[in-house]
């Protein structure tokens, strides 16, 4: 079982079929469904055939009910508590070639609380999103978590995330944990200053594949429709079945629309 810490909130793709239009209008294809870091990496772990519990904090509104049922349609093991509050959206605008920019209201998934957890939903091994690292309580929690599982790995997930928590706190917090795998694309690794303690690291490299640890491999050959997700689902194929998987199921995602299966 691989148990994924963090947010599960609705994703809404938006597509740009042209620039846009300050004032005015630009066509578009848009795609609503679930989506949040961990919810996505655990949606792709139960896709490419591997067991897989989310943690986390949702609610019971319209938009919460749609996000937790979706996730379990997958076959995603879903814990944590629901609460009164706002399930949060991330707005994704999705260039022509395929590059992303996000707008993230993550709502009420970082009041995840420790004593909100129970220790049977921890496993052998733990997934966890910078996410997860750079607010209160998630960040407790994830920290509880990390203390139970086995094997920990953790995915920098945001260069612009790193900069605003500070990059020397994270590294701290990176040391406390002492993940066995940490997860990044250039942006990150430089935005943290380097590698940190002695994890492996698996750097995604875009459209000229990855590195783990020394051993640089190719992309495979996909067309490329949106870009959204790619790094969760390769963290995931990396978990399930190791580096041949993780760059398969990043140029699965790469062709479609949105970021889970």
């Amino acid at each position: 079982m691989i148990v994924c810490l963090g947010d599960l909130l609705l994703d809404v793709i938006v597509r740009l079929s042209q620039p846009l239009a300050e004032g005015a209008d630009a066509d578009a294809v848009t795609k609503l469904g679930p989506g949040g870091q961990a919810a996505n990496v655990a949606a792709w772990i139960a896709e490419l055939g591997g067991e897989a519990r989310f943690v986390g904090t949702t609610v019971d509104d319209e938009a919460g009910r749609t996000a937790r049922s979706a996730l379990e349609r997958y076959g995603v093991d879903v814990r944590g508590p629901v609460v009164a509050g706002r399930t949060g959206t991330i707005v994704s605008l999705v260039a022509a070639d395929g590059s992303r920019t996000m707008a993230s209201d993550r709502g009420v998934s970082p009041e995840l609380s420790a004593d909100a957890l129970d220790e049977s939903w921890f496993g052998a091994k733990l997934h966890l999103p910078v996410y997860s690292l750079v607010r209160e309580p998630v960040a407790t929690s994830a920290l509880r978590a990390a203390e139970l599982a086995e094997f920990v790995s953790v995915d920098l997930s945001s260069w612009s995330a790193i900069r605003d928590f500070g990059p020397e706190r994270l590294r701290d917090r990176l040391e406390a944990i002492d993940p066995d795998v940490v997860f990044a694309n250039e942006a990150e690794e430089e935005a943290i200053g380097g590698r940190v303690g002695s994890s492996t690291w698996i750097v995604k490299l875009g459209e000229r594949g990855a590195r783990f640890g020394d051993d640089v491999r190719p992309a495979q050959p996909a067309q490329v429709v949106d870009t959204t997700g790619a790094g969760d689902a390769f963290a995931a194929g990396w978990l399930v079945g190791g580096p041949e998987l993780a760059l398969a199921a990043a140029a699965r995602c790469v062709a479609q629309l949105g970021s889970m299966p």
